[in-house]
């Protein structure tokens, strides 16, 4: 009779986790479309200025769409920075695989996705994408030693 399967891990909320998460999980609009929110606060902004609203609201809605554009134009940048301001940043994260689920601990999450609850599981070049009833999650390979990768590619 086998032992039921478990492995444990930890790591940090680093620079580089937070990159290799946007990498392989965002794609990234570079179509115009991807600019609509952008261009009609401009415009919108530009039509009160000529309309003699009050000139701190039109400045304002121009300003917004100026930092939308930005939100879309330097995505990776201004997501890598939102995370590393946030509070989770630079902490250790404790991954559990066992046969329940994936459970992860650090000091201001404790989660846990059961098997039952994935949809599906894609493999990307360096980690996994695991659909849940609750979002999208990112396991990267670079924790996980071959008998766990085994683990979850059954699981697929």
């Amino acid at each position: 009779m086998t032992s039921p399967f478990s492995y444990t891990t930890q790591y940090s909320l680093d620079k580089a986790h937070f990159s290799e998460c946007f990498d392989e999980s965002v794609t990234i609009d570079t179509t115009w479309r991807a600019y609509t929110k952008a261009i009609g606060f401009f415009f919108v902004g530009v039509a009160l200025l000529l309309t003699g609203m009050n000139a701190y609201a039109s400045w304002f809605v121009i300003g917004l769409g100026a930092l939308e554009w930005g939100n879309v134009k330097f995505k990776k940048t201004w997501w890598l920075w939102r995370q590393m301001m946030s509070k989770a940043a630079g902490n250790e994260v404790m991954l559990t695989l066992d046969e329940q689920g994936i459970s992860s601990y650090s000091f201001y999450v404790k989660s846990q996705i059961l098997w039952s609850d994935v949809s599906e599981i894609i493999t990307t070049d360096r980690g996994f994408l695991i659909k849940h009833l609750g979002g999208t999650s990112y396991v990267s390979k670079q924790v996980l030693n071959e008998t766990a990768l085994a683990f979850i590619d059954r699981k697929v």
